[in-house]
């Protein structure tokens, strides 16, 4: 064990490097919801999205951080993945690493850490332009800093997975984006990152509910939004309990997918 863990640590070092040499990855997966805040923060400059208890008005960049937070999660873990790992089996990458002594274990630990790593540095870009340029106040308790992390975890690891499993689905690494982006968009607007998700249909709203994204953007309002904007979540609660489960379903169906579809070359090769 000690031996794929140090193998699968070398491999996150690997997984980054080559993370960041694609140009068209790192836009629209890690720099993605960096640009969509700053549109939105600029677009909606004269919108009100309520107020504080204390008056303070509540900007777009503020209303709209916690989306991209949980927008950054989902692309780093569930799009990155899905396409990256669909892209290896196709060109024969994987074909090779199986008659590598590399363990299987090793090359998942760097494919996660790649979507955790990513994803702490991109949360840092969002965070750093909101605060420094759109002025949005950051928590001062760390409590809730404490509840950022556990959801952004849980949330990255989840995603993580679930891509792991999604690759499966791509027929080639030519189709991978075609079948992954537009899934990923769909969940983004049904899951209230595009829209106010109280904006909505009940019934939309619903089915949002089924999947891992409106409960990781609904934890990352309940961190960042004021308590005042609990009023527009469904049965006016941030439901902690209901992520946590939510999140943890996820993750344990995306462990069975990948245990029963993930293969090193596909059947057909």
């Amino acid at each position: 064990m000690s031996r794929a863990l140090r193998l699968g640590g070398l491999r996150i070092g690997y997984e980054m490097r080559a993370y960041f040499r694609q140009g068209d990855t790192v836009f629209f997966t890690f720099l993605f919801p960096v640009v969509l805040l700053t549109i939105f923060s600029v677009s909606f400059s004269e919108a009100s999205f309520g107020q504080t208890a204390d008056g303070d008005e509540i900007t777009a960049a503020w209303f709209f951080l916690p989306a991209m937070l949980a927008a950054g999660v989902l692309l780093s873990g569930l799009q990155n993945l899905a396409i990256d790992i669909a892209v290896e089996k196709s060109n024969g990458t994987l074909k090779r690493l199986a008659g590598s002594p590399l363990p299987v274990t090793s090359y998942f630990i760097g494919k996660i850490g790649q979507a955790l790593v990513t994803g702490i540095l991109q949360a840092i870009v969002l965070l750093a332009l909101a605060f420094t340029v759109f002025q949005v106040p950051l928590p001062e308790d760390p409590a809730l800093w404490g509840r950022f992390v556990w959801i952004f975890l849980l949330g990255v690891v989840t995603s993580a997975i679930l891509g792991i499993a999604l690759s499966s689905v791509p027929r080639s690494g030519a189709s991978a984006t075609a079948v992954v982006i537009p899934i990923v968009l769909v969940l983004q607007f049904i899951s209230g990152i595009f829209l106010r998700f109280s904006d909505l249909p009940e019934w939309l709203q619903q089915v949002a509910a089924i999947f891992p994204l409106k409960w990781m953007a609904l934890g990352m309002r309940s961190v960042f939004l004021p308590d005042e904007l609990v009023v527009l979540e469904p049965n006016e609660t941030w439901n902690l309990p209901g992520i946590a489960i939510a999140l943890g379903i996820w993750l344990v169906v995306g462990l069975a997918l990948t245990l029963v579809t993930f293969r090193w070359v596909r059947k057909n090769q």
